[in-house]
């Protein structure tokens, strides 16, 4: 009997998921799994959560909750024998997306439920995690007008989770209009590259922006490589240039937006700068170095989302 741990972030997503948990229990137990339930207290408390699991040999932890618990619950996980399955209920949860996965919510209960189901006889697959600066990221990792954003709005109220596209937009118009962007040396696996930008952000997955954007259609999850976007300008008409391009994917063919494919990152700038990793703001600075541990990660994922690696294909 495979064992595995039911691990839940009370604060995340829009509406209180703890009444829904008990409910995911019986499809699993159903498909054979020995299941237990977790509360996480913190970020920090979920990590350790999961590094537990892992030394205890759990053969996967089930985590419930929005992307940035999903980053949290895999960074105990990277280089053990526990998978991570995730079973989407956050503000917003572009991992899943991507998956093909619907998330919970009040109207969507169900969705729990299904997604457990789901995942519950896959095999484990493996994939790339980056790192940035040391802290492990499995969607991106920026610098500049986003992580501004992200590190205005979170942790935010639960209200302003009704209305976060619209919160995180005006947030990101507000910041643009008083910040100018920055001077950037970017490193790519050796190398340089110089510019004035509003955003470096590296991605390993191929939406961004809360899923409305295909940032990088061809990205795969384990390929050992990564996708560094340069997206050029100094004001707020650059920026809302830049956002209704990635929506519309017309950043693919703009000369103000740069790919730059990496195993091995570096950005600085002479003037210190926000960092956001997995959507979580994280301690800024001058600089970050960006590395991959490939295929460092063990996941349940759905059959259909197979397309997503390279060793599928």
């Amino acid at each position: 009997m495979r064992k595995g741990l039911l691990l839940y972030n009370p604060a995340a997503g829009r509406y209180p998921v703890r009444q829904f948990v008990r409910g995911i229990i019986h499809p699993l137990k159903e498909a054979g799994w020995s299941m237990e339930i977790a509360e996480t207290l913190s970020g920090t408390h979920a990590t350790q959560t999961a590094h537990q699991a892992a030394a205890e040999k759990y053969d996967a932890v089930f985590a419930i909750g929005g992307d940035g618990t999903m980053g949290q619950v895999a960074s105990g996980l990277i280089d053990s024998e526990t998978a991570l399955a995730v079973l989407p209920a956050g503000t917003t949860n572009v991992w899943a997306l991507e998956q093909g996965q619907k998330p919970f919510s009040i109207f969507n209960w169900w969705a729990l439920r299904e997604n457990a189901a789901l995942l519950a006889n896959v095999e484990p697959q493996q994939v790339d995690v980056g790192m940035c600066n040391d802290q492990p990221f499995l969607l991106w990792a920026g610098v500049g007008l986003d992580a501004q954003a992200i590190n205005k709005i979170e942790p935010r109220h639960r209200f302003f989770k009704h209305i976060s596209v619209p919160h995180f937009f005006a947030t990101t118009v507000w910041e643009a209009t008083f910040w100018h962007g920055l001077d950037l040396r970017v490193w790519t696996d050796g190398q340089l590259v110089e510019g004035h930008y509003l955003v470096a952000v590296a991605t390993n997955i191929r939406h961004y922006a809360g899923g409305m954007s295909l940032l990088s259609p061809n990205a795969l999850l384990d390929d050992n490589e990564m996708d560094m976007w340069l997206l050029s300008g100094n004001n707020v008409a650059d920026a809302l240039r830049h956002f209704f391009d990635l929506i519309a994917g017309r950043h693919l063919t703009s000369d103000q937006a740069r790919c730059l494919p990496f195993s091995t990152a570096r950005v600085e700038s002479d003037a210190p700068f926000s960092v956001q990793v997995d959507g979580d703001p994280t301690l800024g600075g001058h600089h970050v170095d960006m590395t991959i541990k490939h295929r460092a990660l063990k996941i349940l994922m759905p059959k259909d989302a197979y397309y997503l690696l390279k060793n599928k294909r």
